[in-house]
């Protein structure tokens, strides 16, 4: 394990998840946690986990973000903000 590797992604994958539950688009938070999940991937194949990286990039970054992001596009918003 390389520390300062492990403390760089953390703060990506923190700076991730915060960000997406502070922005109002709802398409920028689904980007904003399918980053989150690659981050995580990175993490879990740094510390040698590669199964665990592999289906958090996947499931996680992969099927999960595109069916977010087609979710939101499905969707019409009621008032003009």
């Amino acid at each position: 394990m390389i520390l300062p590797l492990d403390l760089i992604l953390l703060g990506f994958a923190l700076i991730a998840a915060v960000t997406a539950t502070w922005v109002k688009d709802l398409l920028s938070a689904v980007v904003l946690l399918g980053a989150f999940s690659f981050f995580m991937c990175l993490i879990w194949t740094e510390m040698g986990a590669v199964d665990v990286a592999f289906t958090e990039a996947a499931v996680g970054a992969g099927v999960s973000t595109t069916f977010f992001v087609a979710a939101v596009y499905n969707t019409t918003r009621r008032t003009k903000d």
